[in-house]
Order: structure tokens, then sequence, then C-alpha cells
């Protein structure tokens, strides 16, 4: 007999993004787990994207495929992965296929994909008529009608096939080996834990998302100066030399955990901290995930991606050319994160420190 939705057992959910987005996309995988006994559930996502699956309580396995139709991909010379993929699925022998796209991607390639390997059901948003590629087309209402944060959209997704869950709150599992690391590396750049202490994250991979160098070096020198908030910059390698050149701006006391961490350490060190200031990607979502207060410096490429279900602060200019989905700004101004002042991000972290700490006093002995 066929499966149904209520006897699919083996779900394959597919988000075929970066970090950020996988971590959006975990409640829905909740519900599809939990909504049924015994749910095995295969994720399968980007070489990027694949990073956060251990850190991830509802995967179950994993499959890394980095497809042709998505930017970050290198260029194919030939077909060959797409039929070893096809290949794969089929040996799986999934009983259903989820697909998780924000309303720009199209789903059709990756639903494709499923049909080939004869993955019996295939639900996903689609703009235009699928025909046989979904057993299980939702009209994609976005951008048309309304535009809903993409925590939200897939909620709705899975919600079409009777999954649904109470707690819509993004979740990662942290080791103990990375909290304990975390404490060593704390203690061993000597930071005051009598003291509040928050983490800077002043990189993200699009040039359009980045807050300028000389503005986070302002806002992090009134931090410490003014308010004695002690700073720490995380960022990868290719950071370096930014964050290095914040922290020579700065003129103040700083710390950097750049090129550190792994992604499990990252998460146990935003876990910890009072706040966390940073431009919109991934450790945005870490925030979310484990609690921790963020101060977003959200560029108006799209409207979806805000902290969900965090305290927070979502700080941007506003402009006339808003949601331009580009990774460099059309204009060439970059106006909506250059002209954000960087006292609205020091006003912002305060008042996120006072609700997290009410007992803490705001002003301090200048370092």
């Amino acid at each position: 007999m066929s499966p149904t939705w209520n006897t699919a057992k083996k779900i394959l959910c597919v988000r075929l993004d970066t970090i950020g987005d996988v971590i959006m996309t975990t409640p829905a995988i909740r519900a599809l787990k939990t909504s049924h006994c015994d749910r095995h559930i295969t994720l399968m996502t980007s070489s990027a994207g694949a990073v956060v699956a251990p850190l991830l309580p509802d995967i179950d396995d994993l499959i890394v495929y980095d497809s042709p139709w998505l930017k970050a991909t290198a260029t194919r010379q030939n077909s060959e992965p797409e039929y070893a993929i096809i290949s794969e699925l089929k040996a799986r022998n999934f009983d259903a296929a989820v697909i998780f796209t924000v309303y720009s991607q199209s789903p059709l390639p990756t639903a494709f994909l499923c049909y080939m390997a004869g993955i019996p059901l295939r639900l996903a948003h689609c703009h235009e008529n699928p025909y046989q590629l979904l057993t299980d087309w939702i009209k994609d209402p976005e951008p048309e009608n309304f535009t809903r944060h993409e925590v939200q959209r897939q909620l709705d997704l899975v919600a079409s096939i009777g999954s649904k869950v109470e707690d819509k709150r993004l979740r990662v599992q942290i080791s103990e080996i990375a909290r304990k690391n975390i404490q060593n590396l704390l203690e061993e750049i000597r930071i005051n834990f009598s003291q509040p202490w928050i983490i800077m994250h002043p990189g993200a991979t699009a040039i359009s998302r980045r807050y300028p160098p000389e503005s986070f070096a302002i806002a992090a020198r009134k931090l410490v100066q003014d308010y004695n908030i002690q700073v720490i910059f995380t960022g990868i390698e290719s950071e370096i030399e930014l964050v290095e050149s914040i922290r020579l701006q700065m003129r103040s006391p700083s710390f950097s955990l750049v090129n550190r961490l792994n992604l499990s350490e990252l998460t146990a060190l935003v876990e910890k901290a009072h706040l966390l200031i940073s431009n919109n990607t991934a450790p945005v979502h870490i925030a979310a995930a484990v609690g921790t207060p963020v101060v977003d410096l959200y560029a108006l490429t799209n409207p979806q991606h805000t902290p969900w279900e965090v305290l927070n602060r979502v700080i941007f200019h506003d402009v006339p050319c808003r949601i331009c989905y580009k990774s460099i700004c059309p204009e060439g101004h970059y106006h909506c994160l250059r002209l954000v002042e960087p006292e609205r991000v020091v006003d912002a972290a305060l008042e996120l420190l006072q609700v997290r700490q009410p007992a803490m006093p705001v002003r301090a002995t200048k370092l």
C-alpha cells in the first residue's frame, strides 16, 4: 500500500541553504518528528547547512547535497552528482519528502529529484502548478498576498499535512564538552564574570548585510568606556582582519575569539553571553535558539529573517529600495545599515541588558 502522511515513517526534509536557514526550520522539523510515533527524519542540506546538523536534536540522519540551482554551489562539470543523489534517495526508501524553501526559491528542481527517486509523497510551497512533481501542492501566497516570518512559513507548510507543535521555539543542543571548553576559554582570556559581557559578531557573507566596521568600533568603545561592558568578538578565519581593524579603532580593551571556536563552542558561548550584537547572520538565529537577547543589525534585503521568539531589537535605517534580495547594494550606498547611528546600537544593547539583568547598574565607572 502507498503511504499516507499519517503512516509515513521515513521522511526526508530538504533545506538546501545555510546554517541560519536550517535553524529556522527546526520547529517545523520538530512538528514532523513528534506528530506521529517512530518517525525517522533525514535532513538533506548543503555543505554549509550541514555544519549545524550535529546540534539538531530532531535529526536522525544527514545527506549533504550542493545543488546547482543555488548560487553558492561551485560550477558543475557534468550532471553526475544529480544522478548520484537520485540513486541515494531511491536506495533509502523514503516514504515522504518535505521541501522547505523561501518564497523566492523554486521547489521544482528538488521535487523532480524526489519524483525520480520514487519518493511517493512530496510536499512544498510552489507558485505555479507543479502537476505530478508534487503530490501535495501548497500554492505559495508570498509575497503577493502577505509575507510571513520564515519560521512561520515552514510551520504552516507542515501544518497542511497535520503536523503541528505547541513549542514553536528554535532549538539546538549543546554538548557539555563545548560548554566546558567555553568556560575554560573565558577564564583563559580573563573575563570578569562579576561584570556584564557581550558578543559582537561583525561578519556576514553578503556585503549588503554588514554594518560598517567604524560604526561597530564606536558602539563597542562606548559600551566599554561608558558602561564598563566587556566585549568579545567572534568570527571565522576570513574575518580576522575585519575584527582586528575594529578593535584597533575602538581604542579600548576587548577580547577576540575569532577563528578559535567550532560551531558547537560558538553556540555555547552565545548561550552563556548576556547579549549578542550581530549583523543578520547565523549567530542571530543561534541566539534565538538558546534564548540570548540579540541586537540585530538588519539590512533591509528581505523581511522574513528577524530573531524568532527571543528578546531582541531589530535596527535598520528605512530606505525606499528595501527588500532588494541583493548581496551587493544595487544603489551602491548601503544606507539601510550605514545610516544607523552607533548610539542606537548602544541604546538597544542597554535596554536588553536591563531586561536580562534588572539589578545591573546601567552606568559604571569608565575604564
